[in-house]
């Protein structure tokens, strides 16, 4: 049987990469250090994954196995020299701790096995495979990457999908919404897998899910959160936030019909999509969930920074995306470590220090300047 291997075994791995691997005749190897759910997949072989819908449909993945990265080293190895494909997701954070392990593998896999490899790693983040393949290359011998050549691929993608923080009970199966995307950008004949999308050029794919998908969502956390509610559809209730998300999208919109010479009314359609499927009170999805990590998505180039820096470079507006980088800055949420220490920098460094530090906008520039004065009305 055709094998992948994948890193990460939490809900996002098994309810979405994982189960389409599975649908397409793969057996897939989860690479993991979380025990339990290693166990699990050892001892059943298969989970379900329940759709957040009125009828519940259910889809059994089966033909499935773990290894802890941390304890099993030898057979992860031993699992990268015999896969097809060879895919993460676990945070774009984290590729850099698994890198070390995936090289040891190439080197013996080319040793041995001339078959090619796909290398994809499926993260929120612009370029996160070739961000990987930086890490892994970081631990090769130049004779070694050498013999990739030809054998081992990396292709940056774009994913899609809603996976709710579960109440499964310590069970293997997952809750996902119906929906999904997985686009990957190659134009090379690659084995096909179920409800993946080749296309030439991702960029406008990854950037247009990034700059509604993940704003949108980032967005409706940050202002719900600020509002005291609890769900993801809660905080669409209310008709002040789904006004306010649809403005910033509406600026990340105008950047992306600019950039990709995007359909207007398609794109339009798209957006009001997405906050449709926001909506969904079947995911029950908390605002804590959504907006957690937020020195992460004040990054640079995340969500929430990326689209009014690009609006403001070609004269567009960028008035609600300060906004809601300021909604981002107010996220206190202290069960969340990116929360708690964002809040001490802006004690300890002010704002101004801290938007240069964490989302690298100059101290003096309109952007700070508008997300500062956003940042104090919605304080008070």
């Amino acid at each position: 049987m055709k094998l992948a291997v994948h890193f990460g075994a939490g809900n996002i791995g098994r309810g979405f990469i994982g189960a389409l691997f599975s649908q397409s005749g793969y057996h897939v190897t989860f690479v993991d250090i979380a025990d339990q759910i290693i166990s699990q997949l050892n001892e059943k072989k298969h989970y379900q994954v329940k759709l957040a819908t009125d009828k519940q449909e259910t889809v059994t993945v089966d033909n499935v196995s773990g290894l802890n990265n941390l304890t099993q080293e030898n057979e992860v190895v031993a699992a990268i020299k015999d896969a097809v494909y060879l895919t993460t997701a676990i945070g774009p954070n984290i590729l850099p701790r698994i890198a070390p392990l995936i090289a040891k593998g190439l080197t013996e896999r080319v040793k041995t096995n001339s078959e090619k490899l796909y290398v994809i790693a499926c993260e929120n983040q612009i370029s996160a495979t070739d961000l990987l393949k930086g890490y892994i290359f970081e631990h090769l011998d130049d004779g070694t990457k050498e013999n990739l050549a030809g054998k081992v691929y990396f292709f940056n993608s774009a994913v899609d999908r809603i996976v709710p923080i579960q109440n499964n009970h310590g069970s293997l199966d997952v809750l996902v919404e119906p929906y999904y995307e997985w686009v990957v950008e190659t134009s090379e004949s690659i084995p096909p897998i179920e409800g993946m999308k080749i296309v030439s050029d991702l960029a406008p794919f990854i950037e247009r899910k990034l700059f509604t998908v993940n704003t949108g969502h980032a967005v409706i956390a940050y202002l719900g959160y600020l509002e005291n509610k609890s769900t993801i559809d809660q905080a669409l209730a209310d008709e002040k936030i789904v006004k306010q998300v649809k403005a910033t999208l509406g600026e990340t919109g105008a950047y992306l019909i600019h950039q990709y010479g995007l359909n207007p009314e398609e794109h339009s359609q798209y957006i009001e999509k997405i906050i449709s499927r926001f909506k969904n009170a079947y995911l029950n999805d908390d605002v804590t969930r959504v907006g957690r990590s937020p020195l992460r998505k004040l990054g640079p180039n995340d969500r929430l920074v990326r689209p009014a820096t690009e609006a403001a470079k070609a004269g567009l507006s960028y008035t609600n995306l300060a906004k809601a980088i300021a909604s981002a800055l107010l996220f206190d949420y202290q069960e969340d470590d990116e929360a708690v220490k964002l809040q001490a920098m802006i004690k300890e460094k002010g704002l101004q220090a801290v938007l240069k530090e964490v989302s690298g906008l100059d101290e003096n520039s309109e952007i700070t300047n508008e997300v500062v004065s956003h940042y104090n009305i919605l304080k008070k």
